[in-house]
């Protein structure tokens, strides 16, 4: 019989995961992934306003995020500012900032390791409850915007010149991402969070045929790497986070070996 915090550890790595495959598969049509890790590096400046402000961490986390998303979107509207100097004027400003705040305020203590790599182990009935309906909200939104931001993904232009509203779901998607990393630096942490949207959804990009199939499989292969990640962690008493992507790597490349191996016995 599991213990009770296994299952809240469980259940809450599967939810995040669920959500992390569809919206990862987005992150990786586009080549986003330092978008992501522009999002988990501003997380560590909402610990530190959430600590300093006496608040739960994952409500600043949340909200310091969601403010990076909004930024960076303004911020794309300047044709002069290359993409990548935005993220990563963002990024590194976000992380210095948290870093002077944590280390500044008198009496503020981090314990910074739980925050850049995860404690899912941790996770409690409350927090449970809160990531179940941020992932109910997200697949929700992602489901009715999913034609459209699909199309915007695939040709922009095409897309606007039909009508879709291009520069609104892609400000959704980015929200979405942004909640997902508040939720899911309890499960992996600040550092690793973007592992978990890129891993599992490159893992189902050699497992499926079409958009949608492919963003289901990268919620399956995240359950996986959760489930494997946390029996590793209980094997080799080993850190969770780590652990949860460790098992998403392996699970890459023995699906790159089998799918590999298949294609060339297909075409001898």
């Amino acid at each position: 019989m599991l213990d009770d915090f296994l299952v809240r550890a469980l259940l809450g790595g599967i939810m995040v995961a669920l959500v992390a495959g569809p919206l990862g598969c987005f992150v990786v049509w586009r080549r986003m992934a330092y978008f992501g890790d522009t999002m988990a590096h501003s997380g560590l400046l909402g610990v530190s306003i959430g600590l300093l402000l006496a608040v739960q961490p994952i409500i600043g986390v949340a909200v310091v995020v969601v403010l990076a998303a909004l930024a960076l979107f303004w911020l794309e509207r300047f044709r002069w500012l290359a993409s990548d100097t935005a993220l990563g004027m963002l990024a590194h400003g976000s992380l210095a900032v948290g870093l002077v705040v944590a280390a500044t305020v008198p009496g503020l203590r981090i314990d910074l390791m739980s925050y850049l790599f995860g404690d899912i182990l941790a996770i409690g009935k409350g927090d449970l409850l809160w990531i179940g309906i941020g992932a109910i909200v997200a697949l929700s939104v992602l489901a009715l915007i999913w034609r459209d931001l699909l199309a915007a993904t695939v040709q922009s232009d095409l897309a606007k010149a039909e009508g879709v509203p291009v520069a609104r779901v892609r400000l959704i998607f980015a929200l979405l991402v942004a909640l997902l990393i508040a939720a899911a630096m309890k499960i992996v942490g600040i550092l690793l969070v973007t592992a978990l949207l890129i891993i599992p959804a490159a893992t189902a990009r050699r497992l499926s045929g079409s958009p949608e199939a492919m963003a289901v499989w990268a919620g399956l292969v995240g359950c996986v790497a959760v489930t494997g990640g946390l029996g590793l962690s209980l094997w080799l008493d080993s850190p969770s986070g780590p652990s949860i992507v460790l098992a998403a790597i392996v699970a890459f490349l023995l699906v790159l070996l089998v799918t590999t191996f298949r294609s060339k016995n297909a075409a001898a």
